[in-house]
C-alpha cells in the first residue's frame, strides 16, 4: 500500500475516534475547542512517524535515536495540546457537598497523552506489520528470480549437450547406413520441437517426456545394425500428469554413454519407469565397461547438474538413490505437484 494513503487511513481513523468522543459529549461545542489542538497535533505526530521516523530510524535500527525523538515529541505535544482553549465541563469538578468527596477525574494533558500514545503505537505496529510483509514478498520474488536463473542455466547445459550428442549420431548413421539417415531425422525433428517449444514451459505432460526418451532410444538404436540390450518398461496410469522436462533424460544418456553398450557384448541399458497417482518411480541401469571410457571433449552435463534441478524443483519431494558398484544404477521417485 502506497505510503500517502496508509498515512491518509491512519487520519481517518482517528477522525472517527474523536468524532465518536464528541457524540459522547452531547456534542458540546466546548469539548472541540478544548480537544481541536490535540487532534491537530496528534495528526502532526502520525505523519513524522510514517514519513519520517519510523523508515529512517525505526527500520534501519536506529532504535535509540528513534525513541529519543518519538517519546519527548508525544508528551511534548500532549502537554502543548493540554494549554489550549478552555475547560470541559467534564474537567470541573463539582463542588463538594457534606456528604461528597471530590471526583477524581483525569487532567486533560492525560487524557490527550494517553490518545496520542494509542495512536502512535498503532501506527507504528501498523507500519512494521506492512513493512515485514512486503520484505517477506520481496524475500521471495528474489529468491523465485535466483531459482529460474539457475534452472534456465542448467536447461541450457543439458539442451545443447543433447543436441550435440544426436548430431554425433546422425553422422555415424550417414556413414554406416544412408538409408537410415531420413528415419533418423525424423526422430531428431521430434525432439527438437519437444527440446525448443515444450521445455520452456515449467511443466509438461508426461507422455511428452515419454515420446522424448523413445525418440532418444530410437536415434541411438539407428547407429547400428546389430541389435543393442536396450529396455524401456513403463506402467502408466495417466500420461497427462505434469512433470518437469528433461526430467529422466539425463540419467538415461548417462547411461548410454557410460555403458560401452556400442560394444556389444553383455553391455545393457534398462529402463523402466512407473507412475500411479501422484507418485513416480524411474529407474534406470547399465552395466560398467571393463576400461572405463574417456570423457569426450564436452564434458558432458554431469550428474551433480541434475541433482541439483531436482532439489530446485522438487524440494524434499523426491529421493534420489545412486548406486555403483559392478553396475550403475539411479532409482528416482518423485511426489509430484
Amino acid at each position: 500500500m502506497h505510503l500517502f494513503k496508509r498515512y491518509l487511513y491512519q487520519v481517518l481513523l482517528w477522525l472517527v475516534v474523536w468524532s465518536l468522543l464528541w457524540i459522547v459529549a452531547d456534542a458540546d461545542s466546548r469539548f472541540l475547542a478544548a480537544n481541536g489542538a490535540a487532534v491537530v497535533l496528534q495528526l502532526v505526530l502520525l505523519f513524522g512517524l510514517i514519513y519520517y521516523a519510523v523508515p529512517l530510524l525505526l527500520f534501519r535500527k536506529k532504535y535509540i535515536l528513534f525513541f529519543i525523538i518519538t517519546i519527548p515529541a508525544i508528551i511534548i505535544a500532549a502537554y502543548i495540546s493540554s494549554k489550549f482553549g478552555p475547560v470541559p465541563p467534564m474537567e470541573r469538578p463539582p463542588f463538594p457537598g457534606p456528604n461528597r468527596a471530590p471526583a477524581n477525574i483525569p487532567s486533560r494533558f492525560f487524557i490527550q497523552l494517553l490518545m496520542m500514545t494509542i495512536s502512535c503505537v498503532t501506527a507504528i505496529l501498523l507500519e512494521t506489520f506492512i513493512y515485514a510483509q512486503q520484505k517477506e514478498k520481496s524475500a521471495a520474488l528474489t529468491n523465485a528470480e535466483l531459482k529460474e536463473s539457475e534452472l534456465k542455466f542448467l536447461k541450457m547445459q543439458i539442451n545443447p549437450h543433447f543436441l550435440f550428442n544426436a548430431l554425433n549420431n546422425i553422422y555415424a548413421l550417414s556413414v554406416t547406413n544412408s538409408g537410415k539417415t531420413q528415419e533418423s531425422i525424423g526422430n531428431l525433428s521430434e525432439m527438437l520441437r519437444y527440446v525448443i517449444y515444450d521445455c520452456e514451459q515449467p511443466l509438461v505432460p508426461l507422455r511428452k517426456e515419454l515420446d522424448y526418451i523413445v525418440n532418444y532410444i530410437g536415434l541411438f538404436q539407428l547407429k547400428s545394425s546389430k541389435d543393442f540390450d536396450i529396455t524401456f518398461v513403463k506402467k502408466i496410469e495417466d500420461d497427462h500428469v505434469m512433470v518437469a522436462p528433461m526430467l529422466f533424460v539425463p540419467y538415461i544418456e548417462n547411461a548410454f554413454k557410460h555403458s560401452g553398450i556400442e560394444k556389444g557384448g553383455n553391455h545393457y541399458v534398462h529402463i523402466s519407469l512407473v507412475q500411479s497417482g501422484r507418485h513416480i518411480e524411474f529407474s534406470v541401469e547399465n552395466s560398467l565397461p571393463e576400461t572405463p571410457g574417456s570423457l569426450d571433449s564436452q564434458g558432458g552435463i554431469g550428474l551433480p547438474n541434475v541433482k541439483k534441478r531436482l532439489e530446485l524443483l522438487y524440494p524434499e519431494k523426491h529421493e534420489l538413490n545412486i548406486l555403483k558398484t559392478t553396475v550403475f544404477k539411479v532409482n528416482l521417485k518423485l511426489l509430484l505437484q
